[in-house]
């Protein structure tokens, strides 16, 4: 992981839905840190939703926002509906960051938010490989640190990135 930022003005500009079928977009979350995840709930990494809630629980005040995007791309592992999501996240992990609907983070329908999290553009390209990819978008918008599935949320590197942004070193 490099810790090379680039800008990327559009990011905070990308129209999005949260869960619940509202209209949003990043602009929401302007002067906080983001770590967006492709989450799914059928996958051996499920699991790190619970590591997630816990980061966000104990950085939120700092102002770090976790943003789940759901994403059935790798083994269909996140089949079910926005409420179904929602309801499993809720139950089973206490989830309280922000969700948003069901995306393509890679293919031909690739979300416009990915197409910019991994294009050619970004300081880290290149397809997310499967479920629970990680991306730090400092207070500035610009994408610091990519991270894959094997980095757990609790892991140093992750959090020593996220603190990192939240300093502004």
């Amino acid at each position: 992981m490099t810790m090379t930022a680039m800008a990327a003005p559009d990011l905070l500009n990308i129209p999005l839905k949260t869960i619940d079928g509202e209209d949003t977009s990043l602009e929401k979350y302007e002067g906080k840190v983001l770590l967006l995840v492709n989450v799914a709930s059928k996958c051996g990494f499920t699991k790190q939703y619970a590591g997630l809630e816990k980061l966000y629980k104990e950085k939120k005040d700092d102002g770090l926002v976790v943003l789940g995007f759901p994403s059935n791309d790798f083994g269909n592992q996140e089949p079910g509906t926005s409420e179904e999501i929602k309801e499993f996240c809720s139950l089973n992990f206490g989830v309280t960051f922000p969700l948003f609907e069901k995306i393509h983070v890679k293919g031909d329908g690739q979300h416009p938010l990915y197409a910019a999290l991994t294009g050619p553009d970004s300081p880290f390209p290149g397809n997310v490989k499967w479920n629970f990819g990680k991306f730090v978008v400092d207070r500035n918008g610009k994408i610091v640190a990519r991270f894959g599935s094997m980095t757990k949320p609790e892991s140093s590197k992750l959090v020593a990135a996220v603190d990192a942004a939240l300093t502004g070193e």
